[in-house]
């Protein structure tokens, strides 16, 4: 028994021995006792990854980028007919790869084309985000948006972000705010803007100053985008392809103004809208039909405004709108 404490003994302060000395010589337990050293991790400083990303986004070509477009063009058809709810998870997956190209893009020549896309991407990810309900996400999209517009150096894709992201501060209470964020779009992109974006800019104030209860500064707004629309059907805009407006779009907004502003003569501007309305464009249909319901509201017609009310709520159903179904609930509360 004594021996066995001896060697306990022995053993602690040829520990508390060894551990001072690899204190005083910092050495390891290994070279204390002439062991061969571990041999050395590599040296890893992760160059080499970040120079086959640069080499990667530097190899970006004219049909890569035409891809890109490609595939924000299917999502945004995919968005009109199916709504936004089923496209989250590829919205996303598009916009990071985007990304990834923009941020590891070096030249100027290389970073304007992707810089474009992803602006188009994020407006378009942005306004299915406000459809979503998810409000936040949306201001982000928009934020980004804005950022590839300025690093693209388009300044219709800044006005045009600009001017959707006011819809954010509006439908968050802040109608005011939003006036003065499309005013400002308007003085970004000035006259050398595309004559169906500066419409459509003119038409979105119109919108804020209703809802800021601006009347005077809707119907002014509304006659600038009457007068700068260009005639004849065509809606899609060759310079701007998020925007599509034209004289019959322009009516059902010139309408929702007016039902807005509680005029009697918004209902005629409806119904015309609706008779040539494209009926792929089902969130915008069920867009169509809220207003309606909302002009005969205004007219104390709760019948037509009912029937409206529940084609507006199959059509908000069918694409998940929980923005529309929202405009629903709301004027159904005033039936």
């Amino acid at each position: 028994m004594y021996v066995s404490e001896w060697e306990n003994g022995k053993r602690t302060i040829s520990d508390r021995y060894a551990r001072v000395l690899r204190q005083l010589l910092g050495v390891t337990d290994g070279e204390l006792r002439d062991a061969a050293p571990a041999p050395a991790a590599p040296f890893a400083d992760g160059y080499d990854d970040l120079l086959s990303r640069i080499d990667s986004a530097s190899s970006v070509s004219e049909s890569m980028v035409k891809t890109f477009n490609d595939q924000t063009e299917l999502l945004r058809t995919m968005d009109r007919q199916r709504g936004a709810a089923a496209l989250v998870d590829q919205m996303s997956g598009h916009l990071a790869a985007l990304e990834d190209a923009l941020n590891f893009a070096v030249l100027p020549a290389t970073r304007r084309p992707v810089a474009l896309a992803l602006a188009g991407a994020s407006t378009l990810a942005a306004w299915q985000a406000i459809d979503s309900g998810a409000v936040e996400r949306a201001w982000r999209h928009y934020e980004l948006a804005k950022r590839a517009a300025r690093d693209a150096e388009e300044p219709m894709y800044l006005a045009h972000a600009m001017g959707e992201q006011a819809y954010v501060l509006c439908e968050a209470g802040r109608p005011a705010l939003a006036v003065d964020l499309v005013r400002d779009a308007q003085r970004t992109v000035g006259q050398s803007g595309s004559a169906r974006l500066r419409a459509w800019l003119y038409a979105a104030e119109a919108e804020m100053c209703a809802h800021a209860g601006m009347p005077d500064d809707a119907r002014r707004a509304l006659d600038a985008a009457m007068a700068v629309i260009p005639p004849g059907p065509e809606d899609r805009d060759p310079d701007m392809l998020s925007i599509f407006l034209n004289g019959a779009h322009l009516a059902r907004w010139h309408g929702n103004v007016l039902a807005l502003l509680g005029e009697d003569s918004a209902v005629t501007s409806l119904y015309s809208a609706l008779e040539v309305m494209d009926p792929t464009f089902v969130r915008a249909r069920s867009g169509l039909h809220t207003d309606l319901a909302q002009a005969h509201l205004t007219r104390a017609e709760y019948d037509d405004a009912s029937t409206h009310l529940r084609q507006a709520r199959l059509l908000a159903s069918r694409t998940s709108s929980v923005r529309q179904r929202r405009r629903v609930d709301l004027l159904t509360a005033r039936l």
